[in-house]
């Protein structure tokens, strides 16, 4: 039986293997997984603290809300295989969590905040906002390493933040389901549309910048 399978059919199984290599493999990757997802956690926490305190200061939370997800086995295993890699130590964004904010501005406001923290490392940036995906997307992409403390050692864990607007959250959801959850293929015309539809929604995010900016100022 593959480690595949195994991961997949139950931690009842651990008794049947208990003193195989395979087990033992099996263990080590549930402990990996618990480890992640305290990473998700910490990260939240630490957003959710950003978050209040901006609204006791100045009067604006400029996180709508949060969405978390660990990464499920089969889909880790798809990824080493896909990428070529052998462990999941390779892999940066089996924790992950999403940010909506308000505005714009709100995006890079949290994203610099979060960086700057002392026991944050900063892997790796990507700007979709600035320089969106060939098809639209549009959202600020960070690798971040946290550490986890445990009994005997402390772990820094990797986890994948995606920080993006309502509006730009709304188009990407949509896109991802136009995409993945239909077996027609969409037509050339349709992905012209969709650039576009795209470009819409983040000319209404400066325009609504624009207008809060104006009402804060008065």
């Amino acid at each position: 039986m593959e480690i595949y399978e195994l991961i997949n059919s139950g931690t009842s199984l651990i008794e049947t293997y208990r003193d195989t290599e395979l087990a033992i493999k099996f263990e080590n990757f549930v402990a990996k997984m618990q480890i992640y997802n305290s990473a998700i956690k910490e990260i939240r926490t630490k957003l959710e603290i950003l978050d209040d305190e901006f609204s006791i200061k100045f009067a604006h939370n400029p996180i709508h809300h949060m969405e978390c997800r660990l990464k499920k086995p089969k889909s880790i295993i798809d990824k080493l295989e896909k990428k070529g890699r052998k462990t999941v130590d390779e892999l940066y964004d089996i924790a992950g969590v999403r940010v909506i904010c308000n505005y714009i501005d709100d995006i890079y406001q949290i994203a610099d905040l979060l960086t700057r923290q002392d026991d944050i490392t900063l892997v790796r940036v990507r700007d979709y906002i600035k320089e969106p995906k060939p098809n639209g997307y549009r959202s600020l992409h960070l690798i971040v390493k946290v550490p986890i403390f445990l009994a005997e050692k402390t772990e820094l864990v990797p986890v994948e933040i995606q920080i993006r607007t309502i509006a730009m959250d709304f188009w990407a959801s949509l896109e991802h389901q136009l995409k993945y959850k239909t077996t027609h293929e969409i037509s050339e015309d349709l992905r012209d549309e969709l650039v576009e539809c795209a470009q819409s929604i983040y000319n209404l995010d400066e325009q609504m910048q624009r207008i809060y900016k104006k009402i804060q100022e008065s």
